[in-house]
């Protein structure tokens, strides 16, 4: 299948992913200012962006029953939901408040997250086509493209919640373009899935778990390495995570044109090795260029990972398990959210971000005996 044909295909989804890219971009971009603005420890602010995962995680298990209820409108809805959550954190200037709010962010962006890879698992099964690399190739692209623009409006002193409203805007007219004739799925089946897939959902979930945490390390903590550890600027804090979504994107854009001819199993052990090596050499980097180079080779290896998962599971279950199996995953997936900005958080500000990094490496090195597991259990 042509790359033009998957992008037909996919004409409803593609939006959908590319808003969840542009606000965690940007959020990536402006979170030394943010973190300044409400006066937060790296410790502190770990511990913030714990109650986004929190909320991504409960929004995640309730996504089923949403997507039932409000059928053609799930997506778009979940995705106007996602930009007005995430106006709050940019305006405030305490640490409980903004962590309160972000709770609420990460609960749209949990929401948003699971109704999308909902329907385009279904479109896959529908189709026979694999799309999911392309649609999370977008949020890449997405994420990198408004990591490096927010980067600049940051050098240029623009207040963060001045380039939010503006994305709430961008996601307003996106919206339009998301809805799909197809009708979301029901609720029915989970039960059965649970004692079908429970070896697969969990170390499915927990190969996707390491990927989400290395990613999410690389996303909110990438700005600081390089800002404070290798004494850059803000406009070269923000090539960082810029350089994650651009090679992300082009990790997964590849991955499009060679699905079908490389198993999934194999294509997740070989880019868990990857990004383990990209981390390692984003931590012991002497300068920036390096460190780009680290985060780049970690978002070429991480960008496949969870959108094969993804394929995988959808594409053994049924239509009716197929609501309950990707929530479970991602909701397993989204708990490297959840552990990891405390863990980045705790280890940087007892042994510096080096070790932080070094320490996602080791995780990801893990990888392939989980990946062994779950094939047994498949």
């Amino acid at each position: 299948m042509s790359v033009l044909t998957a992008i037909s295909l996919s004409r409803h989804d593609l939006p959908a992913f590319a808003v969840q890219g542009i606000y965690w971009g940007a959020f990536a971009a402006y979170v030394p200012q943010i973190k300044a603005q409400v006066g937060a420890s790296d410790g502190a602010f770990g511990l913030a962006l714990l109650c986004a995962a929190t909320g991504a995680v409960s929004a995640m298990l309730l996504a089923p029953r949403f997507s039932a209820r409000f059928g053609l409108w799930a997506v778009p809805l979940a995705s106007v939901l996602l930009a007005l959550a995430f106006q709050g954190p940019t305006w405030v200037s305490s640490v409980p408040l903004f962590a309160a709010l972000m709770f609420f962010a990460g609960a749209g962006s949990g929401l948003q997250d699971v109704v999308m890879n909902t329907r385009l698992s279904r479109s896959e099964s529908r189709l026979g086509a694999s799309l999911m690399n392309l649609n999370h190739a977008m949020f890449s692209f997405a994420y990198a493209g408004s990591a490096l623009s927010a980067g600049l409006a940051r050098e240029a002193g623009v207040a963060p919640g001045i380039v939010f409203a503006s994305l709430g805007v961008v996601t307003l007219v996106a919206a339009l373009g998301m809805f799909s004739t197809e009708t979301a799925e029901s609720h029915g089946g989970a039960s059965a899935a649970r004692g079908r897939f429970g070896g697969v959902i969990l170390w499915g979930g927990l190969i996707t778990l390491v990927a989400f945490l290395s990613e999410n390390a690389t996303e909110g903590w990438s700005a600081l390495h390089v800002e404070r550890t290798l004494g850059g600027g803000a406009a070269e804090g923000a090539l960082g995570p810029a350089m994650l979504g651009l090679t992300m994107g082009i990790g997964r854009f590849t991955g499009q044109l060679v699905v079908g001819r490389l198993s999934e199993t194999r294509v997740v052990f070989w880019s868990a090795l990857v990004t383990a090596a990209g981390a390692l050499l984003a931590a012991i980097a002497p300068v920036p260029l390096v460190a780009y180079i680290g985060f780049g080779t970690l978002g070429l290896g991480v960008s496949t990972i969870a959108p094969m998962l993804l394929s995988l599971v959808g594409r053994l279950s049924s239509d009716e398990a197929r609501p309950h199996v990707i929530s479970r995953v991602t909701t397993i997936g989204y708990m490297g959210f959840f552990i990891g900005p405390p863990i980045m958080g705790f280890i940087s500000e007892g042994f510096g971000l080096r070790v932080s990094f070094g320490f996602v490496a080791i995780l990801l090195l893990c990888v392939p005996a989980m990946l062994a597991l779950m094939r047994r259990a498949g």
